[in-house]
Order: structure tokens, then C-alpha cells, then sequence
């Protein structure tokens, strides 16, 4: 059977004193709040609708202004949707669109994201170290147990993926753009447009498909499903047999939560 499971960083030292401002940004909404050393909120968590079209400046001002609604922190961490390196974004396919994912995609933002320097530029805004990784990357840092590889998943306006060896991350790839089935990425079939087309039941049989497609090609230990979408998976995610008792189902505070390890 699938196992489901809080998001709780792993144990930090409650003893320092730094405030961490965590930002989840997703292709539907920005998320915030700050967290001591502990993991515990300081503050109430905010949310603001993602704005589109969305250049890098409104995104960096969104942030601000979520950040200056929670009061003091010492050091930031942002989990964004696409490809990130060095704090540098190298994609952005949900951001990049004319009216959010689903839309067509718009050539300019496409170049004023490509190479953008996303920690810096919210270090120079917020006046603290940032630090910024991929969403799903982040989310994983929250939850994997460091045993063996485990592949993280998040199910939410889009689709992403993590992968971890013996709790270290590995080098990200962005599977979510890869082929899957019938012509289409896991992105296309397994987004939250295409669950709203075809209906939760044939979007759940989905992710069955893609957890047997993807243990094939990583023979994860252990697979973590998050995101927004994740609470609509039922208890029994693997076929007959084989891939249920290799999943567990996450909270979807851990793409905050995540933050945390980036300082770790």
C-alpha cells in the first residue's frame, strides 16, 4: 500500500539563530513563510496568485513583496519551477507563457529567463544570501530518508522531478519535458490541465503508467509523490504486485520545508 507522510525537515540545530525566509514558487501561486532552525513557522504562511506574463522582475517583486508582509529573516531560499544551476535559471517553461501553463509560450520571456541570475538578483532586492534550486529538488530535501536512490515527484500545475542517492542530490534533470506516452511529455499527460481534461480517474492510471515507466528506468528504493494534486492519488499507486509499497505520499508543505536543507 501507498504510505502518505507530514513534510518535517529533517533535524537541524535548534540552538542557531537564523530566520529563513522559504519560497515555494509554483506556476499557480507563490508561496512564503519563515522558519526557524527548527522547522517551525515564525510567522503565518502567505500566498499570492503567480502573475502573468511574468518576467523575472515581477517574479523578484512578488517575492518582496511577500517577504516584507512576514517580518525579519536572516537568509532566503526559493524552490522554482524549471531548471535551475548555481542560482542561475536555465528553463522556465510554465513561467515563460503568455497567460500561465497551458498557454502558448512567449519567445521574449523565454530569453529574459534563460541564463537569469535569480539569486542575485533577489540578494540585491531582500539584502540577505539566497539561495535557489529547483522545486522539486527543494521539496525532496524535506522528506528523502537517505537510504538508497529515491525519486521525488511533484503533481501539481505542471510536473516535476527529483532524484537522491543515499541523500545526496543528484545532478537534476528535467524528466518532466522527456517523452512518456502517445506523443506527449510526462508534463503534457500528467499536469494539472491535462488531469482537469480527462478527469481524475483516467489521471490517476496515468501515474501508475509513469511510477512503472520511471522505477524501469531508476529502480528507485523509494519514490515521494508531492505537489498540489498529490492528495487526489488513492491509497494503492502500484500495479498489481509490484510499486506499492514503494510509494508514500507527501504533504505538500515540504516544497517550503525543503528550504531549510539548502543551508545544510
Amino acid at each position: 500500500m501507498t504510505s502518505r507522510s507530514d513534510a518535517r525537515p529533517r533535524s537541524l540545530d535548534a540552538g542557531s539563530s537564523p530566520r529563513t525566509l522559504v519560497v515555494d514558487v509554483g506556476g499557480s501561486g507563490v508561496k512564503a513563510a519563515i522558519l526557524d532552525p527548527a522547522g517551525t513557522a515564525v510567522a503565518e504562511r502567505l500566498r499570492v496568485a503567480t502573475t502573468y506574463p511574468c518576467p523575472p522582475r515581477r517574479l523578484v517583486d512578488d517575492i518582496w513583496g511577500l517577504a516584507a508582509r512576514l517580518g525579519a529573516f536572516d537568509r532566503a531560499s526559493v524552490g522554482f519551477p524549471g531548471m535551475v544551476r548555481a542560482g542561475r535559471v536555465l528553463s522556465a517553461s510554465n513561467l515563460a507563457t503568455t497567460a500561465g501553463p497551458g498557454t502558448g509560450t512567449a519567445e521574449h520571456l523565454v530569453d529574459a529567463w534563460r541564463g537569469y541570475d535569480l539569486a542575485g538578483a533577489l540578494e540585491r532586492r531582500l539584502g540577505v544570501p539566497v539561495r535557489v534550486a529547483n522545486d522539486a529538488d527543494v521539496q525532496g530535501a524535506a522528506v528523502v530518508c537517505g537510504e538508497g536512490l529515491e525519486l521525488v515527484l511533484t503533481v501539481g500545475t505542471g510536473f516535476g522531478t527529483a532524484a537522491f542517492y543515499d541523500g545526496h542530490l543528484l545532478p537534476h534533470l528535467e524528466l518532466a519535458h522527456h517523452r512518456f506516452r502517445k506523443g506527449q511529455t510526462y508534463e503534457e499527460q500528467l499536469g494539472d490541465a491535462a488531469r482537469r481534461a480527462v478527469g481524475d480517474d483516467r489521471w490517476v492510471g496515468r501515474v501508475r503508467k509513469a511510477l512503472t515507466a520511471l522505477e524501469a528506468l531508476t529502480f528507485f528504493d523509494r519514490c515521494y509523490i508531492g505537489g498540489g494534486n498529490a492528495k487526489r492519488l488513492p491509497g494503492d499507486l502500484g500495479d498489481p504486485g509490484d510499486l506499492g509499497d514503494k510509494v508514500v505520499i507527501v504533504d505538500n508543505t515540504a516544497g517550503l520545508f525543503g528550504g531549510l536543507r539548502l543551508w545544510c
